[in-house]
């Protein structure tokens, strides 16, 4: 004698832990918790469930499960739709991502700090500031550092520095620093307005200039000599020339030349970047000593080896 089972949720055949919805008919696809009771009797029709054939369908629905949580668990697999869930059914927990996972993205680089053009020759390093880079150097191997980027240059033919330094020996017979700088800023300006290397006059060349600073100043702990030029050029709106010259921080104290050439007009950098470079010029080897007050300040204008203490020059 049969039964006729009426439609409703069961105890999976083929997962305990799980209802599965009997339409009246066969089972359904959808399955929930079994959080309720199991009702007291399920009679399944034994042309399904009867015998060999109540077997077979119990063992296809295990291999259909194992099937499916094996497509869930797989690393990278999709996952496939799932059908509606039943009225009352509790909702999947979604876990939380791991404390120890892989950070959110590699961190910004630090801002260099610290960086110098070195003139291992004169053992002295001068501050790169901010917007500049190393260059390589020129025709006499000087140490050089320009601004980052190119402008066009006045007469249009190829790109340009607004803002050019370099270090180097200076040869001069000039008996004081104040001598050497004087007739050096010449030099620095045909040089860096000048006639270039590939014989070309990008600036059009110095056609005037008035000196603007001329003074004793401290650097890398010895007592030198700067004379800085507004200069004109043939083109474009010219720029501020200046050499630096003071004694190496080495035994010899051969003069150091340091040239500097900044375009005038707004692409140009400011003047003060001027200053900065020339206070943060240090030795190579061990700190800087001497300065102002000291007595390491040259006397008499400035002249090679004669040393008492002095104040700045007020011009």
């Amino acid at each position: 004698m049969s039964m006729t089972t009426s439609p409703g949720w069961y105890p999976d055949p083929a997962a305990p832990a799980v209802e599965r919805w009997w339409d009246g008919t066969e089972w359904s696809g959808h399955t929930r918790p079994a959080d309720g009771p199991p009702p007291a009797a399920v009679v399944v029709p034994p042309k399904r469930f009867g015998g060999r054939p109540a077997r077979v369908a119990v063992a296809a629905l295990a291999v259909a499960a194992v099937a499916s949580a094996a497509v869930l668990l797989r690393p990278g697999g999709e996952t496939p739709t799932a059908p509606p869930p039943s009225p009352g059914a509790a909702a999947p927990s979604v876990p939380a991502p791991s404390a120890s996972g892989p950070a959110a993205g590699p961190s910004a680089a630090p801002a260099e700090g610290g960086a110098l053009l070195v003139d291992q020759l004169n053992g002295v390093g001068l501050p790169l500031p901010k917007g500049w880079e190393k260059a390589e150097p020129g025709i006499d191997q000087a140490p050089a550092m320009v601004t980052a980027g190119d402008h066009r240059c006045p007469d249009g033919t190829r790109p340009c520095h607004p803002g050019r330094v370099l270090s180097r020996t200076l040869a001069s017979a000039a008996p004081t620093h104040r001598a050497m700088a004087e007739a050096d800023v010449a030099q620095a300006a045909e040089q860096l307005y000048g006639e270039d290397a590939l014989d070309g006059r990008p600036y059009g060349g110095v056609t005037g200039h008035r000196v603007v600073a001329a003074r004793e100043t401290v650097v890398a702990g010895r007592t030198g000599y700067l004379v800085r030029w507004r200069a004109t050029t043939g083109r474009g709106p010219g720029g501020h020339v200046q050499s630096l010259v003071f004694p190496s921080p080495g035994g010899a104290e051969q003069p150091v030349a340091v040239r500097f050439a900044f375009d005038a007009g707004p692409d140009g950098p400011p003047l003060s970047v001027m200053d900065e470079i020339t206070r943060g010029i240090r030795p190579l080897d061990g700190p800087a000593t001497g300065g102002v007050g000291s007595s390491l300040a040259p006397g008499d204008g400035g002249r090679p080896g004669a040393y008492r203490n002095v104040r700045p020059s007020p011009r």
